[in-house]
């Protein structure tokens, strides 16, 4: 009984959404670079639980006391505005190139959440690349602000679409996909979570512990972008060419979209079989002389190859037809939840063509899963100075496969928890029918 309440509550939301935007679809299409009046962060991570948290649990959510936080209008009309901009997916730049998908086409497709130092920089980097006019430059955001709408309307050197996440946080500030007030507390154990009667009581991980929702929106969102590029973006509905994911922290090379056409003609003509091309790594390579060329064939591994993935549709349908598992695998990291799926759920392990000298970098090394400090510029000041010393090495004439490894299905060393909420799971697999 549990299980059928939990997905009537999240079937009724997805209606809410739709039913939302229709209702202000009227009204008039508000300014679309405006910014929230209030502040919705959802503060501060915290791991701590004391029995003092459970007490103020009970005292706030018992029923004769408290009643349901109502949405206000402020949250309802950014909720319609998402819905208006999904639905009329206006591009921009138009001029750029007379013709949009042809031959030379590559749909990039960029991450957003609330980090404008590093998207400035990634925006950088892609106006100094050469061939950015055949790009079709996707960014798909959990954050409405001011600021980083502004700085995508910078992007003046190819087409570009925004597209947001209609279950974020930020929109749902007090109710989920959100922080519901009456959500367990994290770390309660599931006998006193079930005596004072939280709302996903039943359901904590695999660890015993209860969502977090800021981790949980990382993977509803990554999900939800691919399902939408993919079937959602009108003018994408025939495209058969090239997907690049990346992040707003990632910082690309003058030759990315050089190498990544080299390496797909490489794909297609020495190895069919490959699933994915991969333009970045973490490993440092402090020149590019002899290897600026080279690429290696490996099976893919969610540490190694989960920054600048490359798929076309073909990789893309296989792995849709894995939502569910997808879904509801107890690890709140999109890329350690594929890595599971490679052994459990799609036809074959992904085999991955990988550049040996990475074309994409990851310059934001501090955020969800990194406690240092961001220094923007300092990393900025790093790539830029590899980059600089091995100018004459870039922009290779072909590129050629330089080792092919032995290869079998990688299992995840573990599971990461934090995705034991059915109601995550149920959201999480509405993205496919939605479209």
């Amino acid at each position: 009984m549990r299980c059928r309440i939990h997905k009537k509550k999240v079937f009724i939301l997805v209606l809410i959404v739709a039913a939302c935007g229709l209702a202000f679809w009227n009204s008039g299409k508000q300014r679309k670079n405006e910014v929230f009046s209030r502040d919705l962060d959802t503060g501060r991570y915290s791991r701590s639980y004391t029995l003092n948290s459970v007490k103020r649990y009970v005292n706030a959510t018992s029923v004769d006391k408290v009643q349901k936080t109502s949405t206000d209008n402020m949250t309802m009309m950014y909720r319609s505005l998402v819905y208006q901009i999904n639905f009329d997916q206006t591009i921009k730049n138009n001029n750029i190139v007379s013709n949009l998908l042809n031959e030379d086409s590559v749909v990039v497709v960029v991450q957003v959440h609330n980090r404008p130092d590093y998207l400035k920089l990634l925006i950088e980097s892609l106006r100094k690349a050469s061939g950015i006019e055949n790009v079709f430059l996707i960014f798909s955001h959990d954050y409405w602000s001011a600021e980083i709408n502004s700085i995508v309307s910078s992007v003046d050197f190819c087409q570009t679409l925004q597209i947001f996440f209609p279950f974020s946080i930020q929109l749902y500030p007090n109710e989920f996909p959100g922080s519901d007030p009456k959500d367990c507390p994290r770390n309660i154990e599931k006998k006193d979570a079930i005596r004072i009667g939280c709302i996903n009581a039943e359901y904590p991980d695999s660890f015993g512990h209860y969502r977090e929702a800021k981790f949980s929106q990382t993977k509803h969102h990554w999900l939800w972008k691919l399902h939408f590029v993919w079937e959602g973006v009108k003018i994408l509905k025939d495209y058969k060419g090239l997907v690049l994911l990346i992040e707003e922290d990632h910082y690309v090379s003058p030759d990315f979209y050089h190498v990544l056409k080299k390496m797909w003609q490489l794909k297609t003509e020495q190895c069919p079989d490959c699933d994915l091309l991969c333009l970045g790594t973490y490993s440092g390579v402090p020149t590019f002389a002899r290897i600026a060329d080279k690429v290696q064939v490996k099976a893919w591994r969610s540490t190694e190859h989960n920054m600048g993935m490359v798929m076309d549709r073909k990789t893309y349908q296989a792995l849709i037809q894995c939502s569910d598992s997808f879904c509801a695998y107890d690890d709140y990291n999109w890329d350690w939840t594929l890595q599971h799926l490679t052994v459990t759920c799609l036809p074959k392990f992904w085999k991955v063509m990988v550049s040996e000298v990475p074309r994409i970098y990851h310059a934001g090394d501090c955020g969800m899963h990194h406690k240092k400090a961001c220094s923007p510029s300092a990393e900025k000041a790093k790539i830029e100075d590899l980059l600089k010393e091995n100018t004459k090495y870039m922009f290779p004439e072909a590129m050629v496969i330089s080792k092919t490894y032995s290869m079998s299905a990688v299992s995840p060393h573990v599971k990461n928890g934090g995705w034991g909420d059915i109601r995550d799971h149920e959201l999480c697999k509405s993205y496919h029918r939605l479209h």
